[in-house]
């Protein structure tokens, strides 16, 4: 069975006794982009601020490759949380060497990441006249720097033009054959299809489904099912789209085949498997 790189169990987190994200159990298969879908508001961003140690959860608990997360996990999870954290009077390559100096990385994995992320032939061009896909470009090189095994990516498309766009996706398709998994974040459901292999859809704080991709032209039906279930008042603790009722809203168990667009897990109302 292909095994979980990233697990939650029951994660919680409020802010001055309003509870942001709500029990949520997610499960990323290794070697897969899984995305993480919901409205502006639904607590995404803080989910992901908790997976990479930017906030301390209120309750639940996060596994690393089959094991209780802790700090020491951060080297092997890059993250690009909202701002690309750029030095606009440097170029990429200084950009990058800050870093690198800091985590006694070479100019050969430098030289490596620039190629990644299609930045190599910016030369003395500073990062303050890049375009905003290029900014975000730099700022995933500077997440990959550390061979990181899973990328965390919050909005990555806002802001970007229709070139961009594809740059970026093309990209981060790449990234599994690399050996890295994706956890990306957006709320436009376009770009989701075209990338992800897995998603799971948040709607305020509750993890309403979570699998395969659905077939082609059901991923906005199944996205507003979720959406309108969890945005009334009375929010219940579990929706039964698919998976098992426990503690928390949805439990999928990854299929043995493994990762990939054929791969993808059991969809019930009316959703096909695979896609």
């Amino acid at each position: 069975m292909n095994q979980n790189i990233l697990e939650t169990k029951c994660l919680s987190k409020s802010f001055h006794n309003q509870s942001v994200v709500k029990e949520i159990s997610l499960a990323v298969p290794s070697g897969c982009v899984y995305g993480l879908l919901g409205p502006n508001g639904a607590g995404k961003s803080t989910l992901l601020k908790m997976l990479t140690g930017i906030l301390r959860p209120t309750g639940g608990e996060i596994l690393f490759n089959g094991h209780a997360w802790s700090r020491k996990d951060l080297a092997d999870i890059g993250a690009l949380i909202e701002t690309p954290p750029v030095y606009e009077n440097l170029t990429a390559w200084e950009n990058l060497k800050v870093r690198a100096l800091i985590l006694g990385i070479t100019d050969e994995r430098i030289r490596e990441v620039l190629e990644l992320v299609d930045l190599a032939g910016t030369g003395k061009k500073r990062a303050g006249a890049f375009s905003l896909g290029m900014k975000q470009r730099l700022g995933i090189a500077i997440a990959l720097l550390n061979r990181p095994r899973l990328l965390v990516l919050d909005e990555p498309v806002n802001g970007l033009d229709p070139i961009g766009i594809q740059e970026l996706r093309q990209m981060i398709r790449r990234f599994p054959g690399e050996g890295i998994t994706v956890l990306v974040s957006s709320h436009i459901l376009s770009e989701i299809a075209q990338t992800a292999d897995y998603i799971g859809i948040i709607a305020n704080g509750v993890l309403g489904y979570q699998g395969g991709m659905p077939e082609m032209g059901h991923l906005e039906e199944l996205f507003m099912t979720v959406a309108a279930k969890y945005t009334h008042s009375g929010i219940p603790r579990y929706m039964p789209l698919t998976g098992r009722a426990d503690c928390c809203p949805i439990r999928y168990t990854v299929p043995e085949t493994g990762c990939g667009h054929d791969a993808a897990g059991s969809i019930t109302q009316g959703h096909k498997e695979g896609r």
